[in-house]
C-alpha cells in the first residue's frame, strides 16, 4: 500500500515541474516571436542585389562599418563602434514572388540585443533608402 502512495506523490512533483518548464518555453517562444517581429520587414520588390546595396548604404549612414557582405547569401554584417560595439547582421531573402523580407539581428558584447529602438531606427531608415532607391533617387 505503501509503494503506490510515494508513486503517487513522485508522479504529482514530476507533473508540476514539467508544467512550470513547459510554461516557461511558451513565454520564452512568445519572446522570440516578439524580437523576430522586431526584427523583420517586409520590402516589396524582388531585386536583391538593389536592396543588399540599400541596406550597405543605410548601416553605413547609421554610422556601421561594413565587415561582410555577400550577395549570394544575402547577408550583410557591420560593426558600430560609438562609444560601444554594436555589430548587427542583415539577412535578405525572398518572402513571396513579390517581396523580400530584411531581418536585422543585432547584438553588443556578444547578447543579442532585444531593444526594439536600433532596430526602429534601422528599419526606418531602410524604409526611406528602398523609397529612394525605388524612385531612382541617388
Amino acid at each position: 500500500m505503501k509503494l503506490p502512495v510515494c508513486f503517487l506523490a513522485l508522479a504529482a512533483c514530476l507533473g508540476g515541474c514539467v508544467n512550470n518548464s513547459t510554461s516557461a518555453a511558451l513565454d520564452a517562444g512568445e519572446n522570440q516571436v516578439q524580437l523576430r517581429q522586431i526584427q523583420s520587414r517586409a520590402f516589396d520588390t524582388t531585386d536583391k542585389a538593389k536592396t543588399l546595396r540599400t541596406v550597405i548604404a543605410t548601416l553605413q549612414d547609421l554610422g556601421f562599418v561594413i565587415e561582410k557582405a555577400d550577395l549570394e547569401l544575402g547577408t550583410v554584417t557591420g560593426t558600430k563602434l560609438d562609444g560601444y560595439a554594436l555589430r548587427m547582421s542583415v539577412s535578405v531573402r525572398p518572402r513571396n514572388a513579390k517581396q523580400l523580407l530584411v531581418r536585422a539581428n543585432a547584438q553588443y558584447q556578444e547578447q543579442a540585443v532585444t531593444d526594439p529602438s536600433p532596430y526602429q531606427a534601422f528599419f526606418n531608415s531602410l524604409g526611406k533608402g528602398m523609397f529612394l532607391t525605388a524612385q531612382n533617387v541617388d
